[in-house]
């Protein structure tokens, strides 16, 4: 798909791609309203229907991704909720191997995620992912999600990186068009973010199924 000998960095998306989206959609779409309408009394029906479409008005944003906004706009703690479920975080098959192997090979490895603080800290927690790549970037500093082009600068002064001899693995399509418009050469999604959801169809970027199909061959 491509030749590592030319790729020096590798920017990694979290939630999708190297953990299964599962514990998210789950959250969103079946715990959170669940639990939102035992806090606030209500019919679950319609808890699950106002909240569908509270949150699908913020897509794109920073907000659709801040726990801050939610647990404010939605009176419940959010980051309290999400550890109620919190073993259903999981690693994505062969992704330890895969960024094991790429520690070896000296290829710089950081992930770039827009999830808030609150859920990044519960997920590294979890799965102690930070230990396994060289650094860990949140958009929610820069004050930026990574559909905006300017993510991309903000991202170069913390974290120069060669857009030439760059790989950016991410689930979201406007996240990978977002990071084609600001010139990064190397891009892949992911077919099934959510193990539990149908393989997706992707025409626009290469895209695999899980990462020992890139796994870099070792010396020897």
């Amino acid at each position: 798909m491509f030749d590592w000998q030319n790729i020096d960095t590798v920017l990694l998306d979290m939630d999708g791609t190297l953990l299964d989206l599962h514990f998210d959609t789950f959250f969103w779409l079946e715990h959170l309203p669940l639990r939102y309408a035992e806090i606030h009394k209500m019919d679950e029906g319609e808890a699950r229907e106002w909240l569908h479409d509270k949150i699908i008005q913020q897509q794109g944003t920073l907000n659709w991704y801040c726990l801050d906004y939610w647990t404010r706009e939605l009176n419940v703690p959010i980051t309290d909720l999400k550890v109620e479920i919190e073993e259903k975080i999981a690693f994505r098959p062969h992704v330890q191997d895969f960024l094991k192997i790429l520690k070896e090979e000296n290829i710089r490895t950081v992930i770039v995620t827009n999830a808030h603080r609150g859920s990044l800290s519960l997920k590294i927690k979890k799965t102690g992912l930070d230990k396994l790549v060289d650094d860990v970037i949140c958009s929610h500093d820069f004050g930026l999600p990574k559909e905006n082009p300017e993510f991309w600068e903000q991202l170069q002064q913390v974290e120069p990186f060669d857009k030439q001899r760059t790989l950016l693995v991410d689930d979201s399509l406007s996240v990978l068009k977002s990071a084609r418009d600001y010139g990064i050469h190397y891009l892949l999604s992911i077919y099934q973010p959510d193990s539990q959801q149908p393989k997706r169809e992707i025409e626009d970027f290469s895209a695999i199924e899980h990462f020992n199909e890139i796994t870099p061959k070792q010396n020897g």
